[in-house]
């Protein structure tokens, strides 16, 4: 990774159904979870490998139509126009609900080690969602990781949805 990979790039893409875009949109809701439950992670298919300690959110660093068949029943786009100001209110949100974790965000890593972890690392296949992810991971082991859900406030003065074109 160069050193431009630890900028927030430009702008953020999330491809999803319109009604959990609108809630994420209004009221900032996200929800945080497992890097196992993460549908773009289960494409590894390395069964030895343990599943890191996280709980995660990733969007994409690319506008693409393509990307919509990506992601499961995808029509519509939420557009992060300020990723500076999202990710430090998805930072402090965060932190609100897991004080004892650490943070860190960055760019997912294709075929390649990503010096972030093996959380950051993707298969090659997975290189078209440009991905760009949020992380929080414990300071202490937990038995187990469960998705929450973080709200952030409404977004619309750094965000927008634009609907799938047919």
């Amino acid at each position: 990774m160069s050193t431009a990979d630890y900028q927030r790039p430009p702008k953020l893409y999330r491809y999803s159904e319109r009604q959990w875009l609108e809630r994420a949109l209004t009221l900032g809701e996200f929800r945080l979870r497992p890097p196992v439950e993460s549908l773009q992670i289960n494409h590894l298919h390395n069964p030895s490998r343990t599943s890191p300690q996280m709980l995660t959110l990733s969007l994409s660093c690319a506008a693409d139509d393509a990307l919509f068949g990506e992601f499961a029943n995808s029509d519509c786009c939420l557009v992060i126009n300020d990723p500076e100001n999202f990710g430090e209110r998805i930072h402090r949100a965060a932190q609100r609900l897991l004080p004892s974790w650490t943070g860190i965000d960055g760019a997912i890593s294709y075929g390649q080690p990503n010096p972030l972890g093996a959380a950051f690392t993707k298969n090659q296949r997975n290189s078209v969602q440009k991905e760009w992810m949020f992380a929080w991971r414990p300071t202490q082991p937990t038995m187990s990781l469960r998705p929450i859900v973080i709200q952030i406030g409404n977004i619309e003065a750094i965000a927008e949805l634009q609907s799938k074109k047919n």
